[in-house]
């Protein structure tokens, strides 16, 4: 078992689908969790199942695309905890509105995917490291994706966007290596949660055309992408990429930095 005793985690995107079960992980770990999220209601509901754990939780509501509301949730764990020990940055978009009714990204989808994937996790890594820079010490993990191992060409967007999460955390694992932090990219495979049923909804509706799909639930058309490029033939789980987490975030790890590691069943293999 992982030992995270009496570390605090700070995650964003907390309230729900990955960064849910990040949260709990953790927390059984041992680690007190600060849930932040846009969804305020989302991330108590976080806390609530992590303060069931017998572990300590708050949850802040975080724009991290606003410096000043990223300033001030800092300011709140650091207020309530004390300390900063793990970041994982997994807030994230894959668009704006009803993006999945659009065959092609708009201006908008691409700038504010930007705007939440990359430069959210930048300035999250920039004021946190801070603290962590002061103390000598600290973990951090952004999530990226599968997808920024291949070019998508319904969500060239997203790919682009998780392809540069991937590149910042080898640079940003070289300026800190110094300062005894750690930087490294967890790259999610398949998971049934809110984001990919909207992906499936895209993809029902613009390849209809194709026989293959035509006519399949959102579900049927996940099951079947599953069936055929995982070789290990089953999805992955938001407890899965929790439990890397953990460990990146461990001194089991305290060696391992600027890696990008898949939780895919072997469907990108490097």
């Amino acid at each position: 078992m992982i030992d995270l005793s009496d570390k605090v985690a700070v995650v964003t995107g907390g309230a729900s689908g990955i960064g849910r079960g990040i949260c709990l992980v953790l927390a059984e770990q041992g680690a007190d969790v600060a849930v932040t999220d846009m969804n305020l209601a989302g991330s108590q509901s976080v806390a609530d199942d992590v303060a069931a754990t017998g572990r300590q939780s708050v949850a802040i509501q975080v724009d991290v695309t606003d410096r000043a509301s990223i300033q001030d949730m800092v300011s709140q764990v650091l207020q309530r905890f004390g300390t900063i020990d793990i970041l994982v940055n997994d807030a994230g978009i894959v668009g704006v509105g009803e993006w999945w009714e659009r065959e092609r990204p708009s201006d908008d989808d691409w700038s504010q995917v930007f705007a939440v994937n990359v430069r959210g996790v930048v300035m999250v890594s920039e004021a946190v490291s801070e603290h962590m820079i002061e103390r000598q010490s600290g973990k951090i993990v952004n999530i990226a994706s599968i997808a920024a191992r291949q070019g998508s060409p319904d969500l060239p967007h997203y790919s682009t966007s998780k392809a540069a999460v991937a590149s910042w955390t080898q640079s940003n694992a070289a300026q800190l290596a110094r300062h005894n932090i750690n930087v490294n990219a967890i790259c999610p495979g398949l998971l049934w949660t809110p984001m990919w049923q909207a992906i499936a909804r895209k993809r029902s509706r613009y390849g209809a055309t194709d026989s293959d799909i035509e006519g399949l639930s959102g579900r049927e058309l996940f099951d079947q992408v599953i069936e055929e490029t995982i070789p290990m033939g089953r999805e992955q789980t938001p407890d899965d990429v929790g439990r890397l987490a953990a460990f990146l975030v461990s001194e089991d790890a305290r060696n391992i930095t600027g890696q990008a590691i898949n939780v895919d069943g072997g469907r990108r293999m490097n």
